[in-house]
């Protein structure tokens, strides 16, 4: 028997414009303070990623 109050819609899969897939998850240990400045921007998860690719891009001149 379906869900009554189930939303058809939040079945469907999620489809991403980017051109890799983000198909995995990091996780590390952070300040206090940087949780905080970091959960404070607009969009925390993209500021994450920009950072890290950023840094990496900064890396790979060197």
């Amino acid at each position: 028997m379906p869900n009554p109050k189930g939303n058809p819609e939040s079945l469907r899969p999620f489809e991403s414009q980017r051109e890799e897939p983000l198909s995995t998850t990091i996780s590390f240990r952070a300040t206090e303070k940087m949780k905080d400045e970091v959960k404070a921007q607009d969009d925390p998860a993209q500021f994450c990623r920009e950072a890290i690719q950023e840094a990496l891009d900064k890396k790979k001149k060197t």
